[in-house]
């Protein structure tokens, strides 16, 4: 590695002791260079708007401001810098929250050197890969290229599609709604988050060679090239698709904290990752639920599918995840049955914004073909329901955006 392509990392640490033993640390290393060293949350963020790093090795207990909301501003700021979060909590909970927040890896206090470095060298070559498609970027327009380079889309969306009730149809909506948020600028890849027993790849009848367990199992160590091996593209579409594992025992190897990196990973990628999962909650499940942008949540008219949304709805107001994040959505609507997703609404206190008019014919026969419904026949209600959701979560990714921007202005 040259001298231009060092990683430029800042260490940011309320305790003078720890950041001299880390800058000592990483000395020995040629190929890494310490820029800069932050007391606090508030000088990180500041250091990194002058320097912009490509690693920030983030304390995650600090007096003036905790890691977690400083790696939240840092990466909306510095897209393509990544944190690296050390804290003596081993909790998952504290993964995962780090991980909502944008962070790249989570080490225990104190890493071992070999741990550290393995950690700053893979977060620093996807923040010079990303800094190098920025570049390419501006350089397009400064020329008159007229867009921008989508597919090189930093920090894409991750949109769980989930029911608390088995049978409601989540992965027949999950792969319909994976090739219609799909466009020539915005990419999507589908992720069979049921470990189990996941159908995405029988949905769309394609033969497995790999499946998501090739990247778990790799994930401290995934680039591009690992992730294109192992996904299956679909059909004559761009639709990227990651299969569950072949036999249900096999669901065991994938750890929670794993599938959430992977996804995280995932979405510098790709503009949209769908995720199909499991009607139970697994650890995986609720890793990938944890740092959703957004929630596709799923009933139907029966009564336990109702009962069920509620109780999940509950757990989320338990779990402080915002109602903001969900996008309520009733299958199989049937106008001759009483039960009306207004009532539904108002009993659940959470509008139903999309209704799928109920169609067994149309489902059921795309299925047993392997050709998604959107794809063959998008005039159809039922076709039309999915491009609206996937419209109505366009919009509202817009609006979050819109938002992020207006409070970063205060």
């Amino acid at each position: 590695m040259s001298t231009e392509e060092k990683i430029r990392v800042i260490i940011v640490d309320d305790i003078a002791e720890t950041r001299e033993n880390l800058k000592r640390l990483l000395q020995f290393d040629l190929n890494i260079e310490v820029v800069g060293i932050a007391r606090g949350g508030q000088e990180a963020l500041e250091l990194c708007r002058q320097i912009n790093p490509d690693v920030v090795i983030m304390d995650i207990n600090m007096s003036d401001m905790d890691g977690i909301t400083a790696t939240e501003l840092i990466r909306r700021n510095n897209p393509a810098t990544q944190v690296i979060i050390l804290s003596i909590q081993s909790e998952a909970s504290y993964m995962r929250k780090a991980m909502l927040a944008g962070a790249r890896d989570y080490l225990a206090k104190p890493p071992s050197i070999d741990e550290l470095t393995t950690a700053i060298h893979q977060a620093g070559r996807l923040a010079q890969e990303e800094f190098k498609k920025d570049a390419a970027s501006a350089a397009a327009a400064a020329h008159g290229a007229g867009q921008t380079a989508k597919a090189a889309l930093v920090n894409g969306k991750i949109i769980v599609v989930y029911s608390p009730k088995g049978g409601v149809g989540t992965t027949t909506i999950a792969t319909n709604l994976s090739l219609a948020l799909q466009s020539e600028t915005e990419k999507a890849v589908l992720v069979d988050g049921n470990l189990q027993f996941g159908d995405v790849a029988v949905f769309l009848n394609e033969k497995v060679k790999h499946n998501v367990l090739d990247l778990t199992s790799r994930v401290e160590e995934l680039d591009r090239e690992v992730i294109d091996n192992v996904t299956i593209q679909y059909g004559n579409t761009e639709l990227s698709v990651v299969a569950a594992p072949p036999r249900p025992e096999m669901a065991e190897k994938v750890m929670a904290d794993q599938f959430a990196k992977l996804l995280q990973y995932l979405r510098n990628f790709y503009s949209f990752v769908v995720v199909d999962t499991a009607t139970y909650l697994t650890d995986s499940v609720q890793s990938a639920i944890e740092i959703a942008d957004l929630i596709v949540l799923i009933t139907t008219q029966e009564i336990p599918a109702i009962k069920n949304a509620n109780a999940f709805l509950d757990l989320i107001d338990a779990s402080q995840i915002p109602r903001e994040r969900i996008l309520f959505v009733m299958n199989r609507f049937d106008k001759r049955i009483p039960i009306t997703p207004e009532q539904i609404g108002r009993r659940l206190h959470h509008e139903i914004s999309i209704i799928i008019p109920v169609d067994e014919r149309l489902v059921t026969t795309a299925i047993n073909r392997g050709i998604p419904f959107v794809l063959e026949n998008k005039v159809h209600p039922t076709s039309k329901s999915i491009y609206s959701m996937a419209e109505l979560l366009r919009q509202k990714i817009n609006q979050r955006k819109g938002e992020t921007i207006s409070a970063g202005r205060q």
